[in-house]
């Protein structure tokens, strides 16, 4: 008895260890901004930009080939025609694919070359997100497979159930995107979504309502719209209005509706703890550290996932955030759009309502191109179109194809449904808040 005794003792202690050493190295790697070289950022941050700056060479013989072997795939796999939804992405992946070769070797319609169009997408979407994923992904590992997932879940529970009805390390996530991006913050639902962890239901509500742009790309959107003088008040009400938007689209058409079943059909939903809430944290955190399975093999794993992820993402993203871009520059669709929330600025008496309109229908394209639409506008147009570029969450250049990049379930006509509510609960938010402190 008491040699079993110390060998739990002992068990206790080395994945009290494990806890510790590998939760800190991600929270590190993820969540703590250091300097160097004048850029304050995260760890990964700085990681994958020197990849690209040391590793320029390579960058473009890889992103081809991740595009490729994405494009190719669902015909090896013989995935393509199982329904008409794989069908149109397949074939999407394929235009994608020959759109990053014409835009490398620079052959096609001069068009495409312009800085807003296929460099812009090469470079801000493809090389990103190409690099960041895999990278991302090794790093991962640290963060969700020794414990820190399981501990963060359990404290976080008490807020996340009753109000996004999300298990508490969906927490985890949110944080993740806000700094560091979405696609690491999809990445880890991804994951986590394909262990049974996360419902259906739940990896939708995470994937279109947590991932958000990053707090650092917050900062371009302020300076592009003049807002640095009042940035306490943009960044922590921006925070604020993105979540509580996310808390309404829960309850209604269409997540309301996604069924509560698990990917594969098994699931393990989270626990119910009774007593001391961070010792309840604590010995969640060592259990989970204890199971891990090899390091080695873990890392393996992880980047093996978040290869497959890119080869999914760069392709779509490529086509589809082209079409958006044609869309915006080349013709008026983004103007008739914008009638659906022109009724909305208008009865908030928001000034250049028509323009604003048009900069809040921009957001499903691209979360950047609306803040230069209303760069003249009265400060309350701006502050509001501002929140809008972060609050919507969901557009084609880069959310969109890294949603339909994950095993996530989910209906393009959903997304778009979900845009639509998020944009018109951010014009009414932020037009409170901006009348109120502006």
């Amino acid at each position: 008895m008491e040699k079993n005794l110390s060998r739990q003792t002992s068990n206790q202690r080395k994945g009290l260890a494990k806890f510790l050493f590998f939760s800190f190295l991600g929270i590190f790697m993820f969540f703590v901004s250091v300097s160097i070289n004048g850029k304050k950022t995260i760890p990964l941050d700085h990681l994958v930009t020197f990849i690209k700056t040391y590793l320029s060479p390579a960058i473009p013989v890889y992103i081809l080939g991740v595009t490729t072997y994405g494009a190719i795939r669902p015909f090896v796999k013989k995935t393509w025609n199982t329904s008409k939804t794989q069908i149109f992405f397949s074939f999407a992946k394929i235009a994608g694919a020959v759109l990053t070769y014409m835009v490398y070797f620079k052959i096609g319609p001069e068009w495409l070359f312009a800085n807003d169009m296929g460099p812009f997408l090469y470079n801000v979407l493809l090389v990103s997100v190409g690099v960041i994923v895999p990278v991302g992904a090794i790093f991962l590992t640290f963060l969700i497979g020794y414990g820190f997932l399981e501990f963060f879940g359990v404290l976080m529970k008490p807020v996340m159930r009753p109000i996004f009805k999300t298990p508490g390390k969906s927490s985890l996530d949110a944080v993740a995107s806000f700094v560091g991006s979405y696609s690491v913050g999809l990445l880890i639902t991804n994951r986590v979504f394909k262990e049974g962890k996360y419902s259906i239901k739940e990896a939708t509500i995470i994937a279109t309502g947590f991932s958000t742009v990053s707090a650092t790309f917050m900062i371009v959107i302020a300076k592009t719209l003049g807002l640095m003088d009042i940035w306490n008040l943009y960044f922590w009400s921006t925070l604020i209005i993105t979540f509580i938007v996310t808390a309404i689209t829960v309850r209604i058409y269409p997540i309301s509706s996604i069924p509560e079943t698990y990917y594969k059909g098994n699931g393990y939903p989270e626990k119910v703890f009774e007593g001391n809430l961070l010792k309840n944290a604590v010995n969640e955190g060592i259990s989970a550290a204890n199971n891990t399975e090899p390091l080695l093999k873990s890392i393996y794993e992880n980047f093996k996932d978040g290869l497959l992820m890119a080869a999914n993402i760069l392709p779509t993203g490529m086509s589809l955030a082209l079409v958006g871009l044609i869309l915006s520059k080349y013709t008026n669709f983004f103007d008739f759009l914008g009638y659906i929330y022109l009724p909305f600025f208008k009865l908030l008496n928001i000034p250049d309502a028509l323009l604003a309109s048009k900069a809040a229908a921009l957001s499903i394209a691209e979360c950047f191109i609306p803040s230069l639409v209303v760069t003249a506008s009265p400060l309350l147009t701006k502050y509001v179109v501002g929140v809008i570029c972060v609050s919507a969450i969901v557009f084609f250049a880069a959310t969109v194809p890294c949603i339909l990049g994950t095993e996530i379930p989910v209906k393009i006509k959903d997304l778009v449904i979900v845009w639509i509510e998020r944009v018109i609960a951010t014009i009414v938010l932020a037009s409170i808040v901006g009348k109120l402190f502006l």
